[in-house]
């Protein structure tokens, strides 16, 4: 694989290796060979799981996971929208009334949240709390061969454990989204208004005519895309937690956990861009 020169510098011989153009070429391609091979096996993956979850007696398994990924998020939602609110309220202010505009506010803090800030943060608070957990539960279930016990009693774990996840993961997440962006309104109510003065007629107006259905279900269309990306990659990486070449075991579960979340922090900002793009054409 290495090429290796003899070069003489003062009447000392010294070896350096080097890699031929070729050798880096491949090497490129078998990256990409396996990066395509990845992204084509969690895709098939997640399709697999999102037609099953129409199967029969999903009701119940998938009550179960709306209340285990959103209902138990819902403090961390609160807590985290109405201190972004407050800050947004805090910041907007001091810069608007340097050109005397301070009674944007509400529409700049409304705006922030509807559009940006609500689903983006939502997403990550629920990837840090639920999705790390869903990876990690998954893939102890994959090492202990809990999985393989499944398929032994003709049960099919994707439909059984996968599909649940992701139909709840569809059903909290806007509805977080939506509670997060009134806490952070709230918020900014508190820190405007409340705090620093702010005219609240002002604030609540501008709140109600700067706002738009629009606005809303653009928010809630990235909320949804961010919900397939989180439960697909959490349940994917947990999955095939044992199909990793860097480790094995119960090592292999907690960097299949730490992929799984900075995967899926990379992916919702990257869909951000995208779906903005798309919104705003």
């Amino acid at each position: 694989m290495y090429r290796t020169k003899i070069i003489s510098h003062r009447g000392m011989k010294m070896q350096v290796s080097s890699l031929r153009p070729i050798e880096i070429i491949a090497a490129i391609g078998r990256k990409a060979i396996t990066y395509t091979s990845s992204m084509g096996a969690a895709a098939i993956f997640f399709t697999l799981a999102f037609i099953k979850i129409f199967y029969p007696r999903q009701g119940k398994k998938i009550v179960s996971q709306v209340y285990y990924i959103g209902a138990n998020s819902t403090l961390i939602i609160l807590l985290v929208g109405l201190f972004t609110g407050m800050v947004l309220g805090l910041q907007s202010y001091h810069a608007l009334i340097k050109v005397g505009a301070q009674g944007a506010m509400g529409t700049l803090v409304t705006l922030s949240l509807v559009r940006e800030l609500g689903p983006v943060l939502t997403a990550i608070m629920i990837t840090a709390r639920a999705g790390s957990a869903i990876t990690a539960e998954i893939g102890i279930q994959r090492i202990s061969e809990q999985i393989d016990a499944l398929t032994t009693m003709r049960i099919d774990p994707i439909r059984y454990l996968i599909s649940p996840r992701i139909a709840a993961s569809f059903i909290s997440f806007p509805l977080l989204t939506a509670l997060f962006d009134l806490i952070g309104i709230i918020g900014g109510y508190i820190s405007g208004v409340l705090i620093l003065g702010a005219n609240a007629g002002t604030y609540l107006y501008r709140v109600q005519a700067s706002t738009d259905m629009k606005d809303i279900m653009d928010g809630f269309i990235k909320a949804v895309v961010f919900a397939a990306i989180v439960s697909g990659v959490s349940c994917y990486k947990g999955y095939f937690a044992h199909m990793r070449t860097d480790s094995h075991g119960a090592k292999a579960v907690g960097m299949a956990t730490t992929s799984s979340v900075v995967t899926s922090c990379v992916f919702i900002l990257i869909a951000d861009y995208v779906v903005t793009s798309l919104l705003l054409i």
